[in-house]
């Protein structure tokens, strides 16, 4: 079975999630990635916790499919080595310190001159020029800059997002960014660099509350779960100790709420409550009646009226109930994958293609295909010896 990107060599110069996140989703493609790790330490989000069968959780979710090559970048043998494999790759990905590529004399300029066809992708935080281009950054850094705080949590305490919400989006937009680029270059012959910002792909995924505040309006209220400006849209305790996430999103649904699960249609035309903004306004009171109605009712008993009135509702679920939910079993969307702890659980990747099969291959281990790369480049068994002496691999 052809995949999109067979035949397409990635070298990555990753660590943590942006990057990485960015590169397997091109490994799920059939992309060959070529994972370059500090020797003895490698990807430092290897260390981050032992959760999956002693292995770091963040490290298994976006390093499958991957081969691992250990090089000290800072000796002339290894950087020699990243040469070579520079002029056979389609594609160089980095997100290490800001100038830390340019450097080590791997400049965009160096690049283009030696490998015209090369797409180069530099993730950073803040992008490669502007008065923020040296300023660390940290997932939680740019939610804050970005300000995704500002409208997450309760009135009384901002929240972060419990994953990676910047480092995703950001490896995101390199993956597509990437496969216009390898579009483009099917077109012209030639490579092209991307620029993608941490701060930036947070910023367009802000546009909702941006527009909301648009010309210094009021911004919309931190609302905990709920909806900040759309009400009932959130989540209500039923009478067993449970919760139900439900949302309604036009008048014809607030009647049929009223009617069929409220079961109190005279609600729907109550002036406090005859249009969303009037129902955002008078939210806790129509809080406090939803609670009532629901207080006699189990969460199941809830959910069923919901789905008969066709009201969006959802289940509040834990991990261990994604783990075993029912519509990704009956939609077959687990497999097994190898790690050197053993095989995990992986979900496939979102977007089912009739044509071909994403390829879910091995987790690595730290340096785990160094030799034969290394052989691959030319190195001979007595040069692969001395790298690994000198420590340059």
């Amino acid at each position: 079975m052809t995949r999109p990107l067979d035949g397409i060599t990635v070298v990555s110069l990753e660590h943590a999630i942006a990057a990485p996140f960015c590169t397997r989703q091109l490994a799920d493609l059939g992309a060959r990635v070529i994972k370059v790790e500090r020797p003895g330490v490698g990807d430092f989000a290897r260390a981050y916790d032992a959760r999956t069968n002693g292995l770091a959780s963040h490290f298994v979710w976006v390093n499958r499919s991957k081969e691992s090559l250990t090089l000290d970048l800072k000796q002339p043998a290894a950087l020699q080595v990243l040469q070579d494999l520079l002029a056979r790759a389609d594609v160089l990905v980095q997100n290490l310190a800001p100038g830390a590529a340019d450097r080590m004399g791997f400049s965009y300029a160096k690049l283009r001159e030696r490998h015209p066809r090369l797409v180069v992708c530099d993730i950073s935080g803040y992008g490669n020029d502007g008065p923020y281009r040296d300023k660390k950054a940290y997932d939680l850094l740019i939610q804050s800059e970005a300000g995704f705080l500002s409208v997450t949590g309760t009135t009384e305490q901002p929240c972060k997002a419990g994953i990676s919400i910047a480092d995703i989006a950001a490896g995101m937009y390199a993956y597509s960014g990437i496969l216009s680029a390898l579009l483009q270059r099917q077109r012209t012959g030639l490579g092209s660099r991307i620029d993608v910002s941490m701060l930036e792909s947070m910023v367009e995924w802000m546009g909702y509350p941006l527009y909301y505040a648009f010309d210094g309006a009021s911004p919309p209220p931190r609302a905990g779960a709920a909806h900040a400006t759309i009400y009932p849209y959130g989540p209500f305790p039923a009478g067993d100790g449970r919760t139900v996430m439900l949302g309604l999103q036009n008048e014809r649904e607030w009647l049929a709420f009223c009617r069929e699960v409220l079961r109190d249609e005279a609600l729907a035309t109550d002036e406090r409550f005859i249009s969303n903004s009037r129902r955002t306004a008078n939210r806790e009171a129509l809080r406090a009646r939803i609670v009532e109605s629901f207080s006699t009712l189990s969460a199941d008993e809830v959910m069923q009226r919901l789905d008969r009135a066709q009201i969006a509702n959802a289940r509040v679920n834990d991990m261990r109930d994604v783990w075993s939910h029912p519509q990704l079993q009956a939609r077959a969307r687990w497999r097994e994958v190898d790690t050197p702890q053993g095989p995990i659980p992986a979900l496939l990747p979102p977007g089912r293609n009739d044509a071909f099969s994403p390829r879910m291959d091995a987790v690595p281990g730290l340096g785990q295909h160094t030799d034969a790369i290394l052989a691959e480049l030319g190195r001979d068994a007595a040069q692969i010896r001395a790298l690994h002496a000198e420590g340059a691999v």
